[in-house]
């Protein structure tokens, strides 16, 4: 009971945040992080990966963190004693992306923006949901970018991207996001 307590509350925070006011949106930078960490916990619920990405019940569906850790203990604190599917939730920091192929949601932090080319090349093809900030994330291929719009945190997706890492998103997360594709494309 306390689990869908727990769930409850960090989806109400979610709800909450696509349809605040501009007013109750503004907060401390602490509080925009404490919501892309709720994010990214839910992230894990709305997004299918192939079979080979957690081939068995053991293995933990982690979500990674590149780069300056922005969240401190709150992401580490939401995905304790969690699991989602049977599978574990675990948090990893990580200094290169070499060492985050065994994850399957990463954020790449702001402190990496120089090398983000050479990031998105290195993880393209594996089944791993890149998250970044910004609508410029998502169009140079990374596949949610968090966005910051009048106050109110919103979500840029590149489908081409999740389709490329073999990755299905909920059309419950779409339908609150922003479709976005790589810059110089056109319809």
């Amino acid at each position: 009971m306390a689990l869908l307590t727990r769930r409850a509350s960090i989806l109400a925070v979610l709800v909450l945040a696509t349809v605040a006011s501009p007013a109750l949106a503004a907060t401390q930078v602490t509080s925009e992080y404490d919501l892309k960490a709720a994010f990214l916990f839910h992230f894990a619920q709305f997004v299918e990966w192939p079979a080979e990405a957690m081939p068995s019940k053991n293995t933990p569906l982690t979500i990674g963190i590149l780069g300056g850790d922005p969240f401190g203990k709150t992401l580490d604190a939401m995905v304790a004693n969690e699991a989602v599917r049977g599978h574990k939730l675990v948090v990893r920091r990580f200094r290169d992306v070499g060492e985050a192929d065994s994850c399957q949601i990463l954020f790449i932090s702001p402190s990496e923006d120089a090398r983000l080319g050479a990031i998105l090349t290195h993880l393209k093809g594996r089944s791993i949901l890149t998250v970044g900030e910004g609508k410029g994330f998502a169009q140079r291929s990374g596949i949610i970018g968090f966005i910051l719009l009048d106050r109110r945190l919103r979500l840029a997706v590149n489908l081409a991207a999740a389709n490329a890492s073999r990755l299905t998103i909920s059309s419950k997360l779409l339908r609150q996001s922003e479709i976005v594709g790589p810059v110089g494309l056109t319809e």
